[in-house]
């Protein structure tokens, strides 16, 4: 990174700033680039006392002046800087105080007149902050998570960065390239210049191998950054979606599998079920975790029980405490075993009357996985075809068909192979780039991004069906 800013910054005198200084690396790693050229100044800002006195000891003879205290209550000082060189402090949101965060929320607005998600980390408060801190023409190279390019609290930070700035690069580390040992978060170089983005202007992204040496990049045109909800889908995917393509949300009701609170409770075998003789209209059949599932089709015995291992139940009872233990004395004394660890007390379960009652999640014939990591040359999602009754939990996603395709499926059940078959032709690229990803590789996809899926293959399979049914004429744009 000191490499790659001192080649950007040319013949410009450096006045260095690191806003969140530790003991000095990056400040150490530009006087090793410099190689005997002087800077105009530096200064670093270090919160902690211990840092920031080891930081002084260590480099203020080269003429590093430290700041002891918190960056963003720091008056911004009259001397600009034309270059910051940092890797802010990764705090979630949750891990700051109720004040901090009113703080925090209150100096963006009125440095930037930028409304900031109260779910936004402390480094997108750092970054906004630093832009009073920068002179004209300024360079600033961060090192932050990644997951600003994808979620919705990131949207401020990618409107900065394409309307207030002008981004010159970002390069994203592969999400099993961890940067950081103490924290799974997938990390990426942010590179801008404090100017107006000019007309036309292209942004370069890279992924893998290092900043100077990636392995795959390309310029991507700001104006297709600004129409873009993820950005990670950079550099592969060159341009968002068509705007009237149809998508998997208009063909399907998409719900996260039912959360039980306590799996280990709710969730039973058919031999735990039987020891503590709890009656079968209390269990309903539920599906496995994916890594038991050996195939990606669920065939169901003629009760309509899913023929897999282990065969799993579902507790789901609303008849009062008082009536099971007069009618089934051993299922109340699991029950009150649920009670003595606390079970009932969870945040789930005290929102629900019984709490040993489930919400509503009816089998649905198409699932999603939730989570994952590519594995042996798999993408790190999988769609499955659930032909039982098995009910699924929050591990997957769940796919209501709806509308014309509920009808078409209604009247002609065959169609179900020809959806199935067009889910799984979906490339592992486009569920990855509407997703997000954390360190070590572990994707995840919510129901909202899943929806957003291209499903013109779907629509294509369907054709023959919905030229036969009233709602056919919905799907007309989109020939």
């Amino acid at each position: 990174m000191a490499r790659y800013a001192l080649a950007a910054m040319g013949h410009k005198p450096i006045r260095f700033l690191d806003p969140a200084l530790g003991t000095g690396a990056f400040y150490s790693a530009l006087l090793q680039v410099l190689a005997g050229q002087s800077l105009h100044a530096a200064v670093g800002v270090e919160l902690d006392p211990i840092f920031a006195t080891s930081a002084a000891d260590l480099w203020s003879a080269s003429g590093l002046q430290v700041l002891e205290g918190d960056f963003t209550r720091q008056p911004v000082p009259r001397e600009r800087f034309s270059l910051v060189l940092t890797n802010p402090p990764y705090v979630r949101h949750h891990h700051l105080t109720s004040e901090n965060k009113l703080w925090l929320k209150s100096s963006v607005a009125e440095s930037r007149g930028i409304n900031l998600s109260g779910l936004a980390g402390l480094y997108c408060h750092f970054l906004l902050l630093a832009h009073d801190w920068m002179e004209d023409q300024g360079l600033a190279i961060w090192l932050i998570p990644s997951e600003f390019m994808d979620v919705n609290y990131g949207s401020a930070i990618r409107r900065y960065l394409t309307e207030s700035v002008t981004l010159l690069h970002i390069h994203r580390f592969l999400p099993e390239d961890v940067q950081f040992t103490d924290a799974l978060v997938s990390s990426a170089i942010v590179v801008f210049r404090k100017s107006l983005p000019p007309s036309g202007h292209h942004t370069r992204f890279s992924l893998g191998g290092s900043l100077e040496a990636p392995t795959h990049e390309a310029l991507i045109p700001l104006k297709a950054l600004g129409q873009s909800r993820k950005w990670t889908r950079f550099p592969h995917l060159m341009s968002a979606s068509q705007p009237n393509e149809p998508t998997l949300g208009d063909l399907f009701a998409i719900k996260r599998g039912l959360a039980t609170g306590a799996n280990n409770f709710f969730i039973l075998t058919d031999e735990e079920a039987d020891h503590w003789e709890i009656p079968n209209s209390f269990l309903k059949p539920i599906l496995p975790s994916p890594r038991y599932l050996r195939a990606d089709i669920i065939p169901a015995s003629e009760n309509g029980e899913p023929t897999v291992y282990p065969r799993l139940y579902l507790l789901d009872c609303a008849e009062p405490e008082e009536i099971i233990e007069s009618r089934w004395p051993r299922f109340y004394e699991y029950l009150q075993k649920g009670r003595a660890e606390n079970i009932h007390a969870s945040y789930l379960t005290s929102r629900r009357a019984p709490w040993y009652s489930q919400e509503k999640r009816p089998p649905a014939p198409f699932l999603c996985t939730y989570m994952g990591r590519s594995l042996n040359g798999r993408g790190p999602f999988r769609f499955v075809w659930n032909r039982s009754q098995a009910t699924a939990h929050n591990v997957y996603l769940m796919l209501y068909p709806k509308g014309p395709l509920l009808s078409a499926l209604e009247t002609h059940p065959e169609l179900e192979a020809d959806v199935f078959e067009a889910l799984q032709h979906i490339r592992p690229e486009q569920l990855i780039s509407e997703g997000r990803v954390y360190g070590g590789g572990l994707h995840k996809v919510e129901p909202r991004e899943l929806a957003s899926i291209p499903a013109r293959q779907i629509f294509a399979n369907m054709g023959d069906y919905l030229a036969a049914e009233p709602q056919g004429n919905l799907f007309s744009s989109w020939e």
